[in-house]
């Protein structure tokens, strides 16, 4: 522990020391990184949406449709940008940038590489770090639900409140389990540096011995990003477009930006905290004493481990119905967060042995198979349903008739009998007898 926190040390001390004119270059790739990674994703999902429905996609606007989301970009750029007349017009216009500016920070404290060559000075592929870089990427990531809060609070309407309210109880929500996901890193790292983070996993990567944080972070970041199937807050179904549903021209696509910016962030976290960072995969990175880890080929291994994360996204909008939102919250609070508690507590034992002196190898494989079948079987247990007797005398009776005119029932709510007397057909009573004597008289 103690020479991971010198190391950890030393990687964040080597920051700083650039020409003013790297930094530029730095942060300029960033902003161009995040823009073009958001025009990819766009047409990758819709392709790849098309394939599982059989259809052939975007295929007009450049070469296979390359182009479509810049094209889409433009028409919005001059569509008209129309702000309604209930609304907060300086909420309603910050919004948008309170959503899409903290997006493009994230990928500042990443490394998405060793260090190389820029024009004859050595630097390294990452802005910068911090001793709290991970607890920095959550604490941005937690900040542009206020733009989604501020949108559906600021546009006088009931749909947008409703799904600003969701989207503020769902990041919340998941961002909890997210951080528990963090811990069993922390423990075995040492240290809360990305760049420390990458440099311990030179020999295994935390994705495989920390099997079940790993499954933890995939779920929360789903949801932490508002994507299929936990898109509830703008659910079309039940909230038009929920947040966004009064917001049309550049303040809509701002929107979007983020949504897919964000979706590279958690995808970035995911890479460098439990698929290695920018190390190539075994056994590539075994070839001629780790070639493939150095100079600029460790670029091509981020970005493909980010771009397999982004695939994932995509899977499960094509194949996953949306939850219904009391499933969802249900989920995150009675499944997630027990399981990553009981996970912290193992791995903090898990390391305790190490430090003992057991071997490593056995400890973490039974634990982590151990972990993961508990994991699979919570979620395949069907719950307990209540007796259909408690349920039959719990269920409140509901009269259709009761304000004069047939009303459906509500879900849980029964029939009583009907109290307008109904004749059979065929039948007469006295009154129609003495009714049809009287008119022949």
């Amino acid at each position: 522990m103690a020479l991971a926190a010198e190391t950890t040390g030393n990687e964040v001390a080597g920051f700083g020391n650039d020409p003013w004119w790297i930094i530029a270059i730095k942060c300029l790739a960033i902003f161009v990184l995040c823009v073009v990674l958001t025009l990819f994703n766009i047409v990758f999902e819709r392709k790849v949406v098309a394939r599982m429905q059989h259809r052939v996609g975007p295929n007009r606007t450049g070469p296979f449709g390359s182009l479509q989301s810049l094209a889409d970009g433009v028409k919005l750029m001059f569509k008209e940008d129309i702000i309604p007349k209930a609304a907060d017009k300086i909420v309603y216009i910050a919004a948008p940038l309170v959503a899409v500016i903290p997006s493009f920070l994230i990928l500042s404290v990443i490394p998405l590489g060793p260090e190389v060559s820029i024009f004859g000075h050595e630097t390294r592929l990452q802005l910068t770090d911090m001793p709290v870089a991970v607890l920095f990427t959550l604490a941005i990531a937690s900040v542009g639900v206020y733009g989604l809060m501020m949108a559906g609070w600021s546009s006088g309407s009931t749909y947008p409140l409703l799904g600003g309210l969701r989207s503020t109880a769902q990041v919340i929500s998941y961002e909890l389990v997210m951080g528990l996901s963090f811990v069993g890193v922390f423990l075995f790292a040492g240290t809360m540096s990305t760049s420390g983070i990458v440099a311990e996993q030179e020999r295994l990567w935390y994705g495989i011995i920390l099997l079940p944080s790993f499954l933890i972070y995939l779920i929360a970041m789903v949801g932490e990003t508002n994507r299929a199937p936990f898109d509830l807050p703008e659910a079309e179904g039940e909230l038009v477009a929920g947040w966004g549903t009064e917001y049309s021209s550049i303040k809509y696509a701002m929107f979007f930006l983020a949504e897919y910016i964000n979706m590279v962030n958690v995808s970035a976290i995911a890479t460098t905290l439990f698929l290695g960072g920018w190390r190539a995969p075994w056994p590539l990175s075994a070839v001629n004493d780790g070639m493939f880890n150095t100079g600029w080929w460790p670029l091509l291994w981020f970005f493909a481990k980010v771009i397999l994360l982004i695939f994932v996204f995509v899977w499960l909008r094509g194949t996953l119905p949306r939850l219904r939102y009391d499933q969802f919250m249900h989920f995150c609070w009675k499944v997630l967060l027990p399981i990553s508690l009981v996970w912290i507590v193992a791995v903090a034992g898990m390391r305790l042995a190490f430090n003992e002196g057991i071997e490593r190898n056995q400890i973490l494989l039974y634990g982590g198979i151990a972990v993961a079948v508990l994991l699979i079987g919570s979620l395949l247990i069907p719950e307990k349903k209540p007796a259909e007797e408690d349920e039959q005398a719990a269920t409140p009776e509901f009269d259709a008739f009761a304000g004069g005119h047939p009303v459906p029932p509500m879900p849980g709510q029964e029939f009583v009998a009907a109290r307008i007397p109904v004749t059979p057909t065929g039948a007469t009573t006295k009154t129609d007898d003495r009714t049809e004597e009287s008119s022949r008289a």
